[in-house]
């Protein structure tokens, strides 16, 4: 089995604060993984640090996605490498539609040029799987959006670029129950069109874990992975919380 990501000892910072420690990881291709923590404990800084954001300094330690070291590619060639970050709290773009920006991001990352037709196909059909009506393609991108349609959106995105590596940054926040199943659902069946495709799911809660199963769970405390395992040790966060885990070591 080939690695997707290994992140070893890494160190990041902002500014001269800390946020990540000596921090190891390790996905391998088509695993599922979950990271989870308290508020504060740096899953987003770890989302970010491996797109690439750069105000997320990585001050040691290395981060190898697909056999390349990633640390000195800018955020669009790590896009164009296959990595993924869906947002948790994405931006609104007035003026640009959701149509003409998924398009000129296939484009792109695909290096490939598509007609209108062609592209339109294929995005109404990955709307079809989100249970989107078609006429979302032509909205302002995140402009007036429900907090469910920002989500699907991000998921939408996903479905069209077929990235390697998925890192989802709490994208069940802001789900109602039947959102939440679709956007679970639409996940899934990505998964399984693309065996390969690797997922890192940054989540605070059991109920997306539910409809889709990590390989791996991580918790995630005070910028270091404190604890790694199977689905039992999100059940056992569900039942008693983080803070006899974390004490546990």
């Amino acid at each position: 089995m080939h690695t997707t990501i290994r992140l070893q000892n890494i160190s990041v910072q902002i500014d001269d604060r800390p946020l990540l420690k000596n921090l190891n990881l390790s996905v391998e291709a088509g695993q599922i993984h979950a990271i989870m923590g308290p508020n504060g404990s740096g899953k987003s800084s770890l989302a970010y640090a491996i797109m690439g954001h750069p105000n997320y300094h990585v001050v040691n330690g290395t981060i190898t996605c697909f056999g390349k070291n990633i640390e000195s590619l800018s955020p669009d060639k790590r896009a164009k490498l296959g990595i993924f970050l869906a947002f948790q709290y994405p931006h609104e773009i007035p003026g640009a539609t959701v149509f003409s920006v998924l398009k000129e991001s296939y484009v792109a990352i695909t290096g490939k040029l598509v007609s209108i037709a062609t592209f339109s196909a294929l995005l109404f059909d990955a709307m079809d799987c989100l249970q989107l009506d078609h006429e979302f393609a032509y909205r302002s991108l995140n402009e007036g959006f429900s907090g469910g349609e920002k989500k699907k959106f991000e998921i939408l995105q996903m479905l069209v670029l077929k990235p390697r590596l998925v890192i989802l940054d709490e994208i069940d926040s802001g789900l109602d129950i039947d959102a939440l199943r679709v956007v679970a659902q639409a996940i899934v069946e990505a998964k399984k069109k693309n065996p390969h495709m690797s997922l890192i799911i940054i989540t605070h809660y059991l109920h997306i874990l539910h409809h889709i199963t990590p390989d791996k769970v991580h918790i995630l405390h005070k910028g270091t992975v404190t604890k790694s395992g199977d689905f039992s040790l999100a059940t056992q966060i569900q039942a008693s919380g983080y803070d006899g885990l974390v004490n546990a070591g």
